[in-house]
């Protein structure tokens, strides 16, 4: 996965969630959007960060980062899920 792709993915991402905040009729439909990327970057910092705590981390790779901003912090919990299991 190149930088590229990434950031069309994330631009896509952006994009829909623009429209989805739109259609539910909130008052700051970019704000919520940018917020709800941002709730899965956060997340996944923040595990990384309590992993010499808890012992348990996620490998910040391109798939991980963009699993975690378009899927927000269901996604990084299905990626630790998967480093659970797998």
């Amino acid at each position: 996965m190149t930088f590229t792709l990434f950031f069309i993915i994330l631009a896509v991402s952006f994009v829909a969630f623009i429209i989805i905040h739109k259609l539910s009729k909130n008052k700051r439909p970019v704000k919520r959007a940018f917020l709800s990327l941002l709730s899965g970057g956060l997340t996944l910092v923040l595990v990384n960060l309590l992993s010499v705590f808890t012992g348990v981390y996620i490998p910040i790779s391109l798939l991980s980062l963009t699993v975690s901003l378009v899927g927000g912090i269901p996604g990084v919990t299905t990626l630790l899920a998967l480093n659970l299991f797998l």
